[in-house]
């Protein structure tokens, strides 16, 4: 019997299951240390080697049952299909945390938020405050920021896809 071609859709599942787990956990951990309102460069980093882990595993065993081969295209599509999974099961947390968990969540950012401008700036007036304010508002919409997650997933998947891609790429012999 021949050996038939690999599909990427049980991978781009499990591993974009993975993803949105691993992404909840840290999300969890941080909450539970109360470190949930920074909004730090180490967690975002922290958040990007957990994507970049979880697809080059996941690219890996792509290649382990595809013979040993993967091409370019293979692993764009599969990065990019565990990047968006894991992305919208991360979104689905953060839906149930801001509107369950911390319904006063958005409203202590922006409350943060209207702090670090005065300490940065003590010059500002009033009304000033409040037009960075009301953009900060209109951008922190639910639509709005599950449009930025989903397309901030999709884009570092794809980074991280074509990197990691080229990297384990060996295309079949014809």
């Amino acid at each position: 019997m021949e050996n038939q071609p690999v599909t990427s859709k049980n991978i781009i599942l499990n591993y974009g299951l993975y993803l949105g787990i691993a992404s909840i956990l840290v999300s969890v951990i941080l909450y539970a240390l109360g470190m949930h309102y920074d909004q730090d460069w180490k967690q975002g980093t922290f958040g990007f080697i957990i994507m970049i882990a979880v697809i080059f595993l996941g690219l890996k065993k792509y290649k382990e049952l595809n013979n040993g081969y993967l091409t370019i295209g293979q692993a764009l599509k599969t990065g990019i299909g565990i990047a968006l999974i894991g992305g919208i099961i991360s979104l689905l947390y953060s839906f149930i945390f801001m509107n369950f968990i911390e319904p006063d969540f958005m409203a202590n950012i922006m409350a943060g938020a209207e702090e670090k401008m005065l300490e940065q700036n003590p010059n500002l007036t009033d009304e000033q405050i409040e037009q960075a304010l009301a953009i900060s508002n209109k951008m922190s919409s639910p639509a709005i920021l599950a449009s930025i997650s989903i397309v901030a997933s999709l884009f570092f998947g794809f980074i991280v896809s074509l990197i990691t891609g080229l990297i384990l790429k060996k295309n079949p012999e014809n």
